[in-house]
């Protein structure tokens, strides 16, 4: 498989309300907007990726919202961000706590229940560094 481009899709139950939530709570930048004006799907960034709120839950994909996806966002600052989204009202799943594999993870959830895991990587993390050996001069 030769992987060009990739991106995450919801099919929210209140495209708008879903919109909102990304857009103006969580803070992520719109990358385009397609569709009907009055009804668009939305596409933002997501660091190296992109997330698609577009649509609506029916059809042969649909399931329960919310269950079948889970996002990964790595932030800055893990506390700030709960600070910050606590204050906004965002449903917070669970505190940010350091896990035994080293990183600051908290969860919350969209306005459908979608899970979102914040992840900090501490300065001191080997996702920071490069593990691999220097290989010798040629």
């Amino acid at each position: 498989m030769d992987v060009l481009s990739s991106r995450i899709l919801l099919r929210p139950s209140d495209l708008g309300r879903s919109h909102r939530f990304y857009r103006d709570v969580l803070g992520l930048a719109v990358y385009r907007e397609f569709g009907p004006p009055d009804d668009p799907g939305v596409v933002f960034f997501l660091g190296p990726g992109f997330l698609e709120v577009s649509g609506h839950v029916s059809g042969p994909a649909a399931g329960p919202p919310g269950r079948s996806v889970m996002i990964w966002i790595q932030v800055r600052d893990v506390r700030a961000e709960h600070a910050r989204l606590a204050a906004a009202g965002v449903p917070v799943i669970r505190e940010p706590a350091t896990e035994p594999w080293g990183l600051i993870e908290m969860w919350i959830e969209d306005p459908d229940g979608t899970r979102i895991v914040l992840v900090e990587v501490p300065a001191d993390h080997p996702l920071r560094r490069d593990l691999r050996p220097a290989s010798p001069p040629s």
